[in-house]
């Protein structure tokens, strides 16, 4: 299984800084939250985030939720360094490593149809299948409420995206 340390071993070796903020309120919910910044070629020079993820976890099996994924797109002017597979393989390997999750659940959000296309795509990819659509009806409203908004609930083996993540880092590191 591929680790967190060997993870961020990795990027270094290609100039990106990968980080995990995790905090644990009151014992029982795991915030966390993944960053790549680019190391900068000049001393003294900022760090430039590449992209990051949010969540947060239950102590259960079935408790990862994520929730904002945004990655710097090649609009940025920056080359594919693989941080969206990064990012994931991150917050999976530590799922893994540090807490019972063993399943995840993220949200497709549906604030434009071809953006919703693009993350269902992604998240498929990575070994997401469609769990729940989230709707304008009454009963949605709590977990609306709870992911910020309507969209496709999807969820994953947390093995199984993380060999997945590692599988599409391997490819663009070779």
């Amino acid at each position: 299984m591929t680790s967190l340390a060997s993870l961020e071993r990795r990027a270094a070796e290609r100039g990106l800084l990968l980080r995990l903020q995790v905090g644990r309120p009151l014992g029982l919910l795991y915030g966390l939250r993944v960053a790549v910044a680019r190391q900068p070629s000049v001393a003294g020079a900022n760090l430039r985030l590449l992209g990051e993820l949010k969540g947060w976890a239950w102590p259960t099996p079935g408790g990862l939720r994520l929730d904002t994924l945004q990655v710097a797109g090649r609009s940025s002017g920056l080359p594919d360094l693989g941080v969206g597979p990064l990012i994931a393989a991150a917050a999976f390997a530590w799922a893994l490593e540090q807490t019972p999750c063993r399943r995840a659940q993220i949200l497709a959000i549906r604030d434009d149809d071809g953006q919703h296309r693009r993350l269902v795509r992604y998240f498929g990819r990575l070994g997401f299948g469609p769990s729940k659509e989230l709707g304008a009806a009454l009963w949605d409203l709590p977990e609306r409420l709870v992911w910020g908004g309507a969209g496709l609930l999807m969820q994953a083996d947390c093995q199984v995206v993380l060999e997945r993540a590692v599988d599409q880092l391997n490819r663009h590191w070779c």
